[in-house]
């Protein structure tokens, strides 16, 4: 059973605390203003002891969430290479703000209040973070916490599952018209970089991600049979990507220049490491006066040119890697006149020249 002790602080204030002593267990003790709040919170740790959650409860009192994202970013982490930089960076920002809580005190409340700021924050370029960037953050605190629920056992409850996302507009489709895909061409032929056009042109013809191609070795090139082999794939499922034409005659002769200094087709000054272009790719993207287009639009304007020339949804889906149709119905109204097509094509084989 729990005691309740009634004391008098030295400006004679009363004040009551709570006791409670288990075998097996820790004493436990906690002071109070009034008298219930101090038994219902004994009645809360004895309801914990019985049912197994006191430990839980116990530490999430002794840690901060700045301990629990140092110990998630050197722990867990690693383990997530393809999102590691930008997790981390994400975490970073939570520490900042509320890194100086004790996990017991972090509720949808502060939390939420926190996703506000988040999204009302002005970046360095004038503009706020848009919906699908807050949601990412939200998510990335979220497994931090799942973390420590289901394995360290450092908190009975994820807090961030009451709190509210922002809703997402639908997925956009920005491809290139013909006089700009040639004017990118041309602003990418003649960058200082020697592998940006390779990369582009690589980029609009197979639909592969950014990541994908910079992280390219020789060892996943077949160039008899045109295709490149990708292990390590944001969705985590090994993928063959078909390469011809022009693309494949760049790497070819990439190969016929290649350096044995380095594994990667498209090497960096340091052999170990891929080439970074990002100052390449916005200075060719500025030249060609592109509005409004990132790189990843490269892989939306490889799907729309695949829709356009009558590849079907399942085709679209294997070459870019997507596990359903949900992310390629974006393209379907591109393919409405391929489809067309086939239906007049079907109808003039049933029916010949019949006139009705």
């Amino acid at each position: 059973m729990a005691t309740i002790e009634e004391r008098h602080t030295k400006s004679g204030k009363v004040r009551y605390r709570a006791l409670v002593r288990r075998r097996g267990h820790s004493p436990q003790s906690s002071t109070f203003e009034r008298k219930t709040d101090a038994r219902r919170w004994a009645k809360g740790i004895e309801a914990a002891i019985d049912e197994g959650r006191h430990f839980k409860a116990a530490q999430s009192r002794k840690h901060t969430l700045a301990e629990l994202i140092d110990v998630y970013i050197r722990d867990v982490l690693p383990r997530k290479p393809r999102s590691l930089e930008l997790q981390r960076h994400q975490l970073l920002w939570w520490r900042q703000i509320l890194g100086h809580h004790v996990l017991v005190n972090l509720g949808p409340g502060i939390l939420a209040s926190a996703r506000d700021k988040l999204a009302n924050q002005t970046l360095r370029d004038g503009r706020k973070r848009s919906p699908a960037t807050i949601n990412r953050y939200l998510a990335a605190l979220s497994h931090v916490f799942t973390v420590a629920v289901r394995e360290w056992e450092w908190m009975s409850d994820n807090p961030m599952r009451l709190v509210g996302k922002f809703p997402e507009p639908k997925g956009r489709v920005r491809h290139l018209s013909d006089p700009e895909l040639a004017r990118l061409l041309e602003a990418c032929s003649g960058s200082r970089n020697p592998y940006l056009h390779t990369i582009v042109v690589l980029a609009l013809s197979t639909g592969m991600r950014k990541t994908e191609m910079l992280t390219l070795q020789w060892k996943n090139i077949d160039l008899e049979r045109g295709a490149a082999v990708l292990l390590d794939t944001k969705n985590g499922e090994a993928r063959s990507v078909p390469i011809s034409g022009f693309a494949l005659e760049l790497i070819r002769e990439r190969h016929s220049r290649r350096s044995n200094e380095s594994d990667f087709i498209f090497p960096s000054s340091v052999p170990s490491r891929p080439v970074d272009i990002r100052t390449a790719w916005e200075t060719a993207r500025a030249k060609a006066e592109l509005v409004d287009f990132r790189f990843h639009d490269l892989r939306h304007s490889a799907a729309s040119y695949l829709a356009m020339n009558g590849a079907s949804p399942l085709d679209i889906a294997a070459v870019l890697g997507h596990k359903s149709l949900d992310m390629v119905k974006r393209y379907a109204h591109l393919s409405d006149q391929h489809t067309a097509g086939v239906v007049e094509r079907m109808n003039e084989k049933i029916f010949g020249d019949e006139e009705t």
